[in-house]
């Protein structure tokens, strides 16, 4: 499936770039999570410097061709633009994407790689957090491994967020970029299981960053739960990916042809699923959620797309029970303001949050989580750990977040990392 929206041309980028105002207190800039410098690189490209956009965009960002595409840019840089107000905002997250895209495709690549002279790094997991880290170590000066239990990195990225948001040859493409910084990746390789954080210590790393995101899907604590045919949304969007790239058969895609589906939530991964099983030839997807439109935490894009693909919402519907027969799922029991019913279904997919895994932290000794399985960190340095040189972030500690906001904390763990390899050198220890 092709990209839902499409790129800007050199002529409409430049167009819309040459828009900003070039406010003096730019509150585009307030509203990114990561302060972009978003009036600096608008007027590069406004004066079609391409490779001067783009060196701009990487001082802040390892990932603007994924930014550009995934960011819930209506609710932070462009929501902030004061031209919004007038309904005339900059399109700023499509301009950062025409500028990562027009960057790779005409090998504009200029950036030297620095040498691997201030220490050793290895970082757990390849999604936004660790893509972040590794990038902006790399830059740094520090010599950066990250292993990865998948074939190929990219995490969420590559398995969680389908192709029509989010095409693949772009996180390919993005996480090239980060090894061409000279970083090293390590793939099918899970920690805890084939190499331990204390046997990365005695390989010689001075540190350690665990982001491995919320591999956990949670559930709702109602009955029927356990009939075949509950299915976490998360594992739809993977068994898809692996289906499209190959490698699995169409029947391992758990919704099949002519499938009535409920997908419960309104975040975006249940927009993903909602919309995934549409493409996977569903008859009916209903999306069901407890609360009101007003309090959907999905995109409103998100939300129009799939409105456009024709899925059904039912809002202020609570799930009282997953209905079966024969230990199969039939419908899910629900409560209305008009009463309770059962809306029928083949397939209930869940999109209601998900939590940490403790393969990682329970393989050492040493690092504390909290009573939901989330990975504590100190503020000196930023982001370590209660175990001394092992540092984490993103949604491992800080809940499920949008990929910005993975990559803000990301950053300030890598210069906590940074900080505390230099203090140890210079204690000489």
């Amino acid at each position: 499936m092709e990209e839902e929206i499409p790129g800007y041309t050199i002529a409409e980028a430049v167009t819309e770039a040459r828009r900003c105002l070039n406010c003096p207190k730019p509150l585009c800039r307030t509203g990114c999570p990561i302060e972009n410098e978003i009036p600096q690189f608008n007027h590069a490209l406004a004066q079609g410097n391409m490779g001067e956009a783009y060196r701009i965009i990487s001082q802040k960002s390892n990932l603007p061709a994924i930014c550009g595409r995934v960011c819930p840019h209506e609710n932070q840089c462009e929501g902030h633009c004061v031209l919004a107000k007038a309904g005339k905002g900059i399109k700023i997250g499509r301009i950062e994407r025409f500028i990562a895209d027009f960057y790779s495709e005409n090998n504009l690549s200029s950036e030297k790689v620095v040498a691997k002279t201030n220490g050793k790094v290895a970082v757990i997991g390849s999604g936004p957090a660790g893509l972040t880290v590794a990038g902006d170590l790399a830059r740094k000066g520090y010599n950066v491994v990250v292993y990865e239990g998948e074939s190929e990195p990219g995490g969420v990225l590559l398995y969680g967020i389908p192709d029509f948001r989010l095409p693949k040859e772009i996180v390919r493409r993005e996480t090239k970029n980060i090894e061409a910084l000279g970083v090293t990746f390590i793939t099918n390789t899970m920690v805890g299981k084939d190499i331990t954080i204390d046997k990365m210590f005695e390989e010689g790393f001075d540190a350690i960053f665990i982001g491995t995101g919320t591999a956990i899907a949670k559930g709702l604590g109602i009955p029927g739960e356990d009939l075949k045919g509950v299915i976490q949304s998360s594992y739809l969007l993977r068994m898809t990916r692996l289906y499209r790239d190959g490698n699995v058969g169409r029947e391992e895609v758990p919704v099949e042809e002519g499938d009535e589906v409920i997908v419960i939530g309104a975040g975006n991964v249940a927009m993903d699923a909602c919309r995934t099983a549409v493409l996977m030839k569903a008859k009916k997807v209903t999306v069901c959620y407890r609360k009101t439109i007003e309090f959907m935490r999905a995109a409103r894009a998100e939300y129009d797309g799939a409105v456009k693909d024709g899925v059904d919402f039912k809002w202020e519907h609570t799930p009282l029970e997953v209905v079966g027969k024969d230990g199969k799922v039939t419908g899910l029991k629900v409560s209305t303001p008009e009463g309770e019913k059962v809306i029928p279904a083949d397939k209930v997919l869940l999109a209601v949050g998900s939590k940490p895994a403790g393969r990682v932290i329970s393989s050492t000794e040493g690092i504390d989580a909290d009573e939901s399985g989330y990975v504590i960190t100190q503020q000196t340095p930023y982001g370590m750990t209660t175990k001394k040189g092992v540092f984490a972030g993103g949604d491992v500690v800080h809940k499920p977040a949008t990929v910005v906001l993975a990559m803000k904390e990301a950053k300030k763990v890598a210069q906590g990392i940074a900080d505390y390899i230099q203090a140890r050198r210079l204690l000489g220890v």
